[in-house]
């Protein structure tokens, strides 16, 4: 059964463009892929024009990487839905895999190939770019196929995530209080724990994440997500009672 695939994005067309390309190149389903574009269509139409296969939601002005996964999910077709950051690649078989993997109740995350060291253990650290002008898309298929697959793990609460359309809106999705992206997920993945979902990480397909957002910013705009990062774990404390806290052996999520 074809995947809804929700794609967030802000103002990084180019890697945008290597993720919907990975996407078509690799995937066996006709799946939907969603675009929530938040804010800058303008400087992403150049890169969507070239794929005219993908949904396209416009935001219009910038609301949030909250607003706009919550969106794209609301506005899928399909029973399952894939969330993804802009700047993830996909791997072959990735649509295969997780369609033979949904259960109720149940979140799935990917693990990640990222080039830098990562406060996730699970995660494998292989710089295969850091760029996408850097990054062979060919060279990255030939090396996660060669990974070692089948098995999994309890400690699927990082994205990209899969689960049930259902699911995500039973939980409420994802809070659009919160003033920074950088606590919505632990936020989400804890309404999720609190409800009694079980979490799985499959390392039968990994996605490569540039994960360097942060290096792409300028200072002033740097200093802007820290300030937003703080409230947001104040916004957490007034509502959890305490701030989420998080274990980078595990990935649990806890007060």
């Amino acid at each position: 059964m074809p995947i809804s695939v929700i794609i967030p994005t802000y103002k990084e067309p180019e890697y945008l463009d290597l993720c919907l390309k990975s996407i078509f190149k690799t995937q066996t389903l006709d799946n939907e892929i969603i675009v929530v574009v938040d804010g800058f269509m303008d400087l992403n139409k150049p890169v969507l024009d070239k794929y005219p296969k993908v949904k396209i939601l416009d935001l219009v002005t910038n609301r949030g990487l909250s607003v706009g996964t919550n969106w794209g999910v609301y506005n899928s077709s399909n029973p399952e839905i894939l969330v993804v950051n802009d700047d993830n690649v996909f791997c072959d078989g990735w649509d295969m895999v997780l369609n033979n993997a949904s259960f109720q109740n149940q979140i799935i995350s990917i693990n990640q190939i990222e080039p830098n060291p990562s406060m996730f253990n699970q995660f494998i650290i292989k710089d295969l770019g850091k760029t996408p002008q850097e990054f062979n898309l060919d060279k990255f298929l030939e090396y996660s196929n060669k990974l070692d697959k089948k098995y999994l793990d309890n400690t699927g609460s990082t994205l990209p995530f899969f689960m049930r359309k259902e699911d995500f809106l039973k939980i409420g999705g994802w809070d659009i209080m919160y003033p920074s992206p950088h606590i919505v997920d632990w936020d989400f993945f804890l309404k999720c724990s609190l409800s009694k979902f079980s979490f799985i990480r499959t390392y039968d397909i990994h996605f490569y994440h540039f994960a360097g957002a942060a290096t792409r910013k300028t200072l002033e705009q740097s200093q802007e997500s820290t300030r937003k990062e703080l409230l947001a774990h104040e916004f957490a404390h007034g509502k959890w009672g305490s701030y989420i806290k998080h274990n980078p052996k595990d990935n649990s999520k806890y007060l």
